[in-house]
């Protein structure tokens, strides 16, 4: 779940010590009050709206709106102060996944400036900085500004270590991508699909959305009947086996163009063999890896290869 610069010493049992900060709360801060509002940049002060739970943290504070609420709800505290860019840059990004979350998890935003002995409780180097705290405990952080895809990711996992299940929000980005697709504006699909994939790898729906714009730029202009008939005459023509199986996936024939392109693996060999191979991995990206159909073709793939 960690970021990977930070180390996990920083997270060894007693290097945060937040005993010293615990103390009596003031009663308008005790657990129950309805959280003040903060502000929309990188330093507490102005106020917010919408369904967040967003509160400015103090010294009399830290124990009823960190501690105590962490006890019930993941608490993601921010490290940040006004006129420091990156600082208000990231700050307005946690404040609208916050909104996102319909209180799930709350964001605590520590003003640096204001508030130094909390920073050197928290060993703050520099800021922004984030930490997750769950059950009065410290249990991750990273440093500096991280892509709004990579965020959510650790938010999610932060959630997840607080026993938390929430449906993940869809990245927008995606629809506009899947747009973009649908009006046959391949150019523009393919650089949104590939925008998400530079922040979130391993994102499966801008993998899957990137090979269905592979798969409609290879059909652009084909004749389904007569690619898949000049398929039947020439079994070993590896162009056109590829070629039908892509009319196959199009037409809602998966399973068949699967078997097809194992049965070209079998038949193939060297260079060949793996155009065909790689051709039918990225088929199998547009289903997902859960579908039936995927799983029994690369248990058969394997079985062809090996």
């Amino acid at each position: 779940m960690s970021d990977p610069r930070i180390t996990s010493s920083i997270f060894t049992r007693g290097a945060v010590d937040l005993s010293t900060l615990r103390g009596p709360a003031p009663a308008s801060t005790r657990p129950g009050t309805p959280p003040q509002g903060g502000p929309s940049n990188g330093a507490p002060g102005a106020p917010t709206g919408g369904a967040t739970a967003i509160v400015d943290v103090t010294e009399a504070t830290i124990q009823s709106d960190v501690l105590e609420r962490s006890m019930a709800t993941p608490v993601v505290v921010f490290f940040g102060a006004a006129g420091f860019p990156e600082s208000d840059e990231f700050a307005p990004v946690l404040e609208r996944l916050n909104a996102e979350g319909g209180g799930s998890w709350v964001l605590a935003r520590v003003d640096v400036q204001e508030n130094p002995r909390i920073a050197q409780m928290f060993r703050v180097q520099g800021i922004p900085m984030v930490y997750a705290v769950v059950g009065g405990q410290p249990v991750d952080a990273f440093s500096g500004v991280v892509p709004e895809a990579q965020l959510r990711q650790w938010i999610q996992a932060v959630l997840k270590a607080g026993g938390v299940t929430v449906a993940e929000p869809e990245d927008p980005r995606l629809d506009e991508a899947d747009d973009a697709l649908m009006s046959g504006d391949l150019d523009a699909a393919e650089q949104a699909y590939r925008k998400i994939l530079a922040d979130a790898p391993a994102d499966a729906a801008a993998t899957a959305g990137l090979a269905q714009v592979g798969v409609a730029r290879r059909v652009a202009g084909a004749d389904p009947a007569t690619a898949l008939a000049a398929a039947e005459s020439a079994p070993d023509d590896v162009a056109a086996q590829l070629l039908a199986a892509d009319i196959e996936v199009l037409s809602g024939l998966a399973e068949q163009a699967y078997a097809r392109l194992v049965g070209l693996v079998r038949r193939t060999a060297g260079e060949d063999r793996e155009t065909v191979r790689q051709h039918l991995v990225s088929l199998f990206s547009i289903a997902g890896p859960d579908d039936p159909a995927v799983a029994s073709a690369r248990r058969a793939l394997a079985s062809a290869l090996f």
